[in-house]
């Protein structure tokens, strides 16, 4: 894929204001005031697996009052903070809107969009909603084809049903606790029929996330959904780099500094990101004149390897996306060029995410100062905890489920490569998980009275006694795409259904080899080397896929690369994060942007819905490698570095 002439071709602008539910309500206007006119898109994604879950919850709660979710299980912020305060600016400069708000009711949503234009004396047909429904399959369809044995067990290192990594799939719900969500994961081709049959406004239930940005530009330039393969998989790059916000202009940027101090305000004035996408796939990544952060080759490549399992083999529902050999160039300030996106045909079968219930949880916290802060901790967690056992085994009640006992301000999430046991600051955080709430009610009562008959220099405990909550547990499946036809309204018109177009392949999607790397750098033999921080020679960013963890690691220099792949083996990196790690360790190549990735399986507790642990989505994993392993690099790269 060549780079496309800048100067000829005008791109499609799309900019992306909200990487969860509950991102800063100052984004989309800083997008719309600051673009206007030259902004084409405005997308927003709300949803995340544990979203899904808490608009599971409040979907069935009878309290009106649903703190930002809609009656129907929808995002209403999306209305009341974004669109009613920026409709003129968004109209005056005719900004198409595509957004996940919808959740578990897009339809509601629609409805909800459409009667605050009408408050706002918009006219009928002058901005046109559309909704894209059918990813629900709550009820009878999840009975229907489990029963029919068409449900597939399914975790992130599974490839078309067939485990490549692991033998652990996501375990579906038992009998006695069925889901209360349950949501396919469509594509982008309803939304380009909504744009093309003339919306303006687009909401959705639960696709995948780079399909807000893939919509509109099959709409934009025609792209063919059955071999279009990369510059399908271009567009899906480019909705998955700016779906997370901040995150690609130096938001969780491993030189935090520099974005922290950078022009403009810094993190105080977070620029949101902007690709401009031209017809060949290749598109640029911006931000916002006169706004913090910063976009470069490693703010970009973060984002990439963010949340990727096998890069070779990222599964979406339009295209089986290669990560392998794309490559990220600076062109200008704070403006990165991606190229080189590999598309496949997708696979025949549509993934599923659900949640049920299973039991509840609760965490209660204690500040805990002086010497020995860690070594008291312990002794006070383990104590409350056999002091509640005995309370509620008198009550005829069984023992807790699951308990996690969590000394932080120790470098307890270090587990042994801690290096901060002597602190005198800790806060202990202990969580428990029980089928019945009044057992964690007689723990919650033991919490604050270690205050007075426990440890000394005991204080925090404020917010009061904690409440137990229900434990939401995520699980994911397969099903097949001709069950799962999408579902588009748009303004007045009667539903239709939108299916699947391509027929998807067989079998597994594991990627064909890498292919030899011309002019890769080579490793120098015979050389000195000093033993550095991986820190200092690498970029690093880490995030979750249900009970999978993975980390991406970015050499800063093209020359250190072979030194990262020769230092950091799987056995390598199985055994620093043994502690958390509890299935296997996979390593994966990207030589395109000098990157490894890493996939481990079974290390966060469960995920991130139901994990027992301060860090259910690997959030830190990452930092902990960088700041933890130490690799050999030639003097004289160190010496001209450093």
């Amino acid at each position: 894929m060549q780079p496309v002439d800048f100067k000829s071709e005008q791109p499609v602008r799309i900019g992306c204001y909200s990487a969860f539910w509950g991102d800063s309500v100052a984004a989309a206007e800083q997008l719309v005031k600051k673009e206007g006119k030259n902004l084409d898109y405005l997308v927003a994604d709300y949803l995340a697996e544990v979203t899904m879950g808490l608009l599971a919850r409040r979907r069935t709660s009878s309290s009106k009052d649903l703190g930002g979710a809609g009656a129907g299980g929808y995002v209403a912020e999306f209305i009341t903070l974004v669109l009613s305060r920026l409709l003129p600016d968004i109209a005056k400069h005719g900004i198409k809107i595509v957004t996940n708000a919808g959740g578990l009711d897009p339809l509601a949503c629609k409805d909800a969009i459409e009667s605050a234009l009408r408050d706002a004396g918009i006219p009928d047909g002058q901005i046109i909603v559309a909704a894209v429904s059918g990813d629900d399959l709550l009820g009878e369809t999840f009975t229907r084809l489990r029963s029919s044995n068409q449900v597939l067990g399914f975790s992130g290192v599974d490839h078309g049903g067939v485990p490549t990594s692991s033998p652990l799939a996501d375990s579906l719900p038992p009998d006695s606790k069925p889901p209360v969500s349950l949501n396919a994961y469509l594509g982008a081709i309803p939304i380009a029929r909504a744009l093309s049959g003339g919306a303006h406004i687009v909401v959705t239930g639960r696709v995948v996330d780079s399909a807000l940005v893939l919509g509109p530009l099959m709409h934009e330039y025609g792209w063919d959904p059955s071999k279009d393969f990369d510059r399908l998989a271009a567009g899906s790059l480019a909705g998955h780099i700016i779906e997370c916000g901040c995150q690609a202009t130096g938001g969780n940027f491993t030189d935090w500094e520099a974005s922290a101090f950078s022009p403009y305000g810094g993190w105080s004035n977070m620029g949101y990101p902007v690709v401009e996408c031209f017809e060949d796939g290749s598109f640029v990544v911006t931000k916002p004149k006169g706004t913090g952060g910063l976009v470069t080759p490693a703010t970009v490549g973060e984002q990439m390897v963010y949340e990727v399992l096998d890069p070779g083999a990222y599964l979406l529902p339009d295209v089986v996306l290669d990560l392998r050999y794309v490559k990220l160039s600076q062109i200008g300030k704070d403006r990165v060029l991606v190229t080189g996106a590999r598309g496949r045909r997708p696979t025949k079968l549509v993934k599923c995410s659900g949640v049920y219930v299973d039991g509840y949880k609760m965490s209660g916290e204690l500040v805990v100062g002086g010497m020995d802060a860690y070594q008291k901790s312990v002794a006070l967690g383990q104590a409350i905890i056999t002091r509640s056992q005995s309370m509620i085994k008198r009550l005829g009640m069984p023992n807790f489920r699951g308990i996690n006992i969590e000394p932080l301000g120790a470098e307890y999430i270090y587990g042994p490569n801690s290096r901060a046991r002597a602190t005198r600051e800790v806060v202990l955080r202990i969580t428990a998980h029980h089928d019945n709430k009044k057992a964690l009610g007689v723990f919650g009562m033991e919490v604050a009275p270690a205050a007075t008959c426990m440890a000394p220099g005991i204080t925090g405990g404020g917010s009061g006694r904690p409440h137990p909550s229900p434990n939401l547990v995520h699980f994911s499946c397969l099903v097949p795409k001709s069950a799962v036809p999408a579902r588009l309204t748009i303004g007045a018109s009667e539903t239709c259904v939108v299916d699947w177009e391509v027929e998807g392949a067989e079998g597994q999607h594991v990627p064909p080899p890498l292919e030899p790397e011309v002019g890769a750098p080579q490793i120098i033999s015979g050389t000195m080397t000093n033993r550095v921080p991986l820190i200092k020679v690498a970029y690093g960013r880490s995030g979750d896929k249900g009970d999978c963890c993975n980390i991406g690691i970015i050499a800063r220099n093209p020359k250190y690369y072979p030194y990262l792949i020769q230092a950091l083996t799987e056995q390598v990196v199985a055994d620093y994060m043994a502690h958390l790690c509890e299935g296997t360790v996979k390593r994966y190549e990207l030589p395109g942007s000098n990157a490894l990735n890493f996939v481990l399986t079974r290390s966060l507790g469960g995920g991130g819905l139901s994990s027992l642990r301060v860090d259910r989505q690997g959030k830190t994993y990452a930092q902990m490698l960088l700041s933890g392993i130490m690799v050999e690099i030639p003097a004289e790269m160190v010496a001209a570095k450093l």
